[in-house]
């Protein structure tokens, strides 16, 4: 299972979301992109997934979260790791 990750303000939230990420086993990757957001994917078990999700909804300290947005998308063959994307 492929999942898109939401977009949320916040610079730190691409390194909150890697971090709990490789804590679930999940490849994949994140990026900021403007106006303070963070993009990406992640692949993995669809709990695994939906456990991220609610990190990510929660947030991490001094983030705001505005919206998560998910939808799915193709597996990436060959995946290994959950990467920090520039």
């Amino acid at each position: 299972m492929s999942e898109a990750l939401p977009k949320v303000e916040s610079f730190t939230c691409s390194f909150f979301t890697q971090r709990k990420a490789r804590e679930l086993g999940l490849t994949g990757w994140v990026r900021n992109i403007p106006n303070n957001k963070v993009d990406g994917e992640a692949q993995g078990s669809e709990n695994d997934i939906q456990t991220l999700l609610k990190h990510l909804n929660d947030g991490p300290k001094h983030a705001l979260v505005v919206k998560l947005d998910k939808e799915e998308r193709d597996v990436v063959e060959n995946e290994s790791a959950f990467e920090i994307r520039r």
